[in-house]
């Protein structure tokens, strides 16, 4: 077998690695995993390097990962063309990575692209693509879905087509690493009722996200399982700025089976079962208030 092909086999074998463990990126990593526990010919085989943030395998060409180290994805801003950008390694050391990311960018070889939460705690994007690079302001180009690939870096684009990119990042990106970090604050259990299975749990917004003070920061989320999100978004439950919940009274007296009984009615008057244990990830009171005044109004 060629380098090449070797290459290409390694890096499909990383790609749906992932898709199961992350479930279908839905569910953080951490470095320990990344750099143990995927294994090609029963070789460990690590996703990241230690100390870098471009994991380019000796051998290779092209990258197999990029990483960015944790910060909040809401202070992020896409270029003019709706794109998102990829800082380079600046340093001497950096020169073989920035090139074997020059490769995977001529080749558009797909990239995994390790996004930090918190320390050792990352959200797998993938793929992903580099589409350009801008030697001036040390970054290149990223492409997160089919659609962004067909837009060339800094080519004026129509606003209701940057707005849709634009979507596509949010999707993508913001929204998975808002899910994951609610997740985390709330050790994966259901604000509620404190289900735990990851599959049955959304990040449910407080305020909106297209509202102005709906941002994708922990503060205005919740962990809520599938019932509870529903509930939460029909204002059939409500969610007190004291965090006592409430449920609408038209749904209190109805008699519908034990599903209605114990998942809805059990819960009126009752504190969240699940909250972060820092404060600085706690639902925000005024978020909190604005979004029961909703409630009460239904």
């Amino acid at each position: 077998m060629t380098a090449a092909l070797d290459e290409v086999s390694v890096r499909s074998a990383a790609l749906l690695w992932l898709q199961k463990v992350t479930l279908g990126g839905t569910v953080p990593v951490t470095r320990e995993q990344l750099a143990n526990d995927f294994h090609v010919a029963g070789q460990r085989f690590p996703l990241v390097d230690r100390g870098r943030g471009i994991r380019k395998p000796a051998g290779w060409r092209a990258a197999l990962s990029i990483m960015t180290a944790q910060g909040r994805p809401y202070a992020d801003e896409e270029g003019p063309d709706g794109l998102h950008r990829y800082k380079l390694r600046r340093d001497q050391g950096g020169t073989a990575e920035n090139e074997a990311l020059r490769v995977a960018m001529r080749d558009r070889v797909p990239l995994i692209w390790f996004y930090g939460l918190e320390s050792g705690v990352f959200q797998a994007i993938f793929p992903v693509h580099l589409v350009g690079e801008e030697s001036a302001l040390d970054q290149f180009v990223l492409a997160l879905t089919p659609d962004q690939l067909t837009i060339a870096p800094n080519s004026p684009v129509e606003d209701t087509l940057r707005r849709y990119l634009i979507a596509e990042t949010k999707r993508r990106l913001h929204q998975p690493v808002f899910a994951s970090q609610v997740m985390l604050a709330y050790e994966t259990r259901c604000a509620v009722c404190a289900l735990h299975p990851r599959e049955l749990l959304d990040a449910a917004h407080i305020i909106p996200d297209n509202l102005p003070r709906g941002l994708p920061v922990v503060p205005n989320g919740l962990a809520l399982c599938k019932i509870h999100h529903a509930a939460y978004d029909q204002n059939i439950l409500g969610i007190r700025p004291d965090c006592i919940i409430e449920i609408h009274h038209r749904l209190l007296d109805e008699l519908d089976g034990p599903m209605l009984r114990h998942g809805l009615q059990e819960h009126h008057a009752r504190p969240l079962m699940q909250l972060p244990r820092r404060r600085a990830d706690q639902p925000d009171r005024d978020r909190l208030e604005e979004r029961y005044a909703q409630f009460r109004a239904a």
